[in-house]
């Protein structure tokens, strides 16, 4: 396994690759990995030659400067995880002034709305800095693959759009939701809960299980104010939204119709830790 630290040496290995015939597949990730990154990079060796995988703290898409402090950064435990995996792995692992130089800042994007809704309306300038930090490293690596977990939903329907608005030659690949055995959508921001706290994250899951299968048999507005209510009886849970949303728009339904397809969000704190998940619900 190769640790790779400048864009120089991505270009090598880009430039190595290519001329070996090999395919490669990227897995960016902001590092902490847990078993569900380890899901992505397993699927990434399943269908490529070799895989690189990126471990960066993207700054840009912090919108709470404690957020960034916070997040857990543990590069030498990641290195390790990875290094258990059977296949040809790389890592790219930068500073950020490797990144972005002297000028940290997002570039402007025009996403059609996907981003006025849920986390973008809660974090001014998230899917900005996603989108800037995701265009660099796709057109820095140039892999055949990306390969993206759901549990980001509305991040993923985002950088769809952004591969096919900017004619980027990659394949996405979406990943389904890797959970704990309560139904915890596994992240890297759960290893901040306290224990006590970590019990209790399990009605998260609970909470989009509910919105699954009541779906159809209420209106989404019921639904929402119904499980929107049994949060607020927990003063553990801060509810930011919960909301049931169109599979491609992401616009919010009211009354559902038929043949389409709908998913319900939710983003919550529990205690000082921001929890996100979602469910497709048809």
């Amino acid at each position: 396994m190769k640790l790779l630290k400048t864009k120089g040496e991505v270009q090598l290995l880009r430039a190595s690759v290519r001329d070996s015939g090999n395919s490669l597949g990227l897995v960016p990730t902001m590092g902490a990995l847990h078993q569900g990154h380890l899901h992505l990079v397993k699927t990434a060796l399943s269908e490529n030659d070799e895989v690189l995988v990126s471990i960066f703290v993207n700054p840009t898409q912090f919108n709470n400067s404690k957020d960034l402090e916070k997040y857990p950064k543990t590069l030498e435990e990641d290195l390790n995880k990875l290094q258990s995996l059977e296949g040809s792995i790389h890592v790219f692992a930068p500073e950020v002034s490797e990144m972005y130089g002297e000028e940290v800042r997002s570039r402007n994007y025009n996403f059609e709305g996907l981003d006025k809704f849920m986390e973008g309306a809660f974090r001014k300038g998230h899917f900005e800095g996603v989108g800037t930090i995701v265009e660099n490293l796709l057109r820095l690596i140039l892999p055949d693959r990306a390969y993206f977990g759901e549990k980001d939903y509305q991040q993923l329907q985002i950088i769809r759009k952004l591969v096919s608005e900017r004619e980027i030659p990659v394949e996405i690949i979406p990943c389904p939701i890797i959970r704990e055995a309560d139904g915890l959508a596994m992240s890297s921001r759960n290893r901040q809960l306290t224990k006590r706290l970590r019990k209790k994250a399990a009605f998260i899951f609970k909470s989009l299980k509910k919105a699954q299968l009541e779906f159809g048999t209420k209106s989404a507005v019921e639904l929402k104010e119904e499980i929107s209510r049994a949060y607020a009886e927990d003063p553990d849970f801060e509810l930011e939204y919960f909301e049931i949303s169109h599979a491609e728009s992401l616009k919010p339904v009211k009354r559902p119709r038929k043949n389409e397809k709908y998913r319900a969000f939710v983003a919550a704190y529990l205690g000082e830790v921001r929890l996100i998940d979602n469910i497709a619900l048809n």
